[in-house]
């Protein structure tokens, strides 16, 4: 495997021999939402001694029909997310959609992440990279794995090596998500930090997300643990207290009184993993 490079966000070693995990509500919801997530985010950081990473979008501009809730909007949005960093001490990571969202998002956000289906878009990627933020970059459902060291080399061209790659699955066939394995080790071959979005590997496409029928979260076990298997260094669950009443993704997010018992298996496959690797 290829040397891997160490990305710092707050104190999180991202790359390093410990997983580590980004989490929280899929949109920013009302605040009662927001900080029951982030009060058990803490409450199971501290108990399995994992670092997470706080990620809730102000903003989702790809969703399949006008009437899907889109979020709060830029300045709310981080209003929000600033206020879970100071009560809870979260590193904070949101979208950014726009190349004019990046400069304010960049003033509290400690990683920027550029959408799957924005991963190829130079003009967002550049100026995201040039605020000298952590730019986690997800691999389009439409592009080969191997083929992610474009957008990583558009960043690294534009003065910044500080990346992360997460793999959510592709786009085989017909609404179907497939996670194919390979890609762990095509991204991992890159050299940056590489996480594995497990939620999101799991939605029908077509199917509205606050339908039951638009995820299949009998999958979550299996895949998880195939891509902590394969050497991933970190994991991405999107998590809600109440999942079945979520304004987005209802059907995949995990609930976060859950999260405790899902994670503890993952960690402790992961350090057998990083024993074998490095033994």
């Amino acid at each position: 495997m290829t040397d891997k490079k160490i990305v710092a966000v707050g104190d999180i070693q991202c790359g390093a021999d410990d997983l580590f995990l980004i989490s929280g509500p899929c949109v920013i919801e009302d605040k009662s939402t927001m900080f029951k997530t982030a009060e058990t985010l803490k409450k199971v950081a501290e108990k399995l001694a994992i670092k997470i990473i706080f990620k809730s979008s102000f903003q989702k501009d790809n969703r399949s029909a006008l009437e899907g809730y889109l979020g709060p909007g830029l300045d709310e949005g981080l209003k929000m997310l600033a206020e879970i960093k100071r009560e809870f001490g979260f590193p904070i990571l949101s979208d950014v959609h726009y190349p004019d969202q990046v400069g304010p998002a960049a003033e509290v956000l400690d990683v920027l992440q550029i959408p799957a289906y924005l991963c190829m878009q130079t003009t967002l990627v550049v100026v995201a990279a040039k605020t000298g933020k952590v730019v986690n970059i997800k691999h389009g459902q439409f592009l080969a794995p191997e083929n992610m060291d474009k957008p990583a080399q558009k960043v690294v061209e534009s003065g910044n090596d500080q990346i992360i790659l997460t793999e959510r699955g592709y786009a085989f066939g017909y609404n179907d998500l497939v996670v194919d394995p390979r890609a762990f080790y095509h991204l991992n071959e890159i050299g940056y930090p590489v996480v594995f979005d497990i939620t999101h590997a799991i939605r029908k496409y077509g199917i509205p997300s606050k339908d039951p029928r638009g995820g299949a979260r009998q999958y979550l076990p299996v895949l998880s643990r195939a891509g902590v298997a394969a050497g991933v260094d970190g994991v991405f669950i999107e998590t809600h207290p109440e999942p079945a009443r979520a304004l987005c993704d209802a059907a995949s997010q995990l609930c976060v009184y859950d999260l405790e018992a899902f994670l503890q298996p993952l960690i402790e496959l992961h350090n057998l993993e990083v024993k074998t690797r490095t033994e």
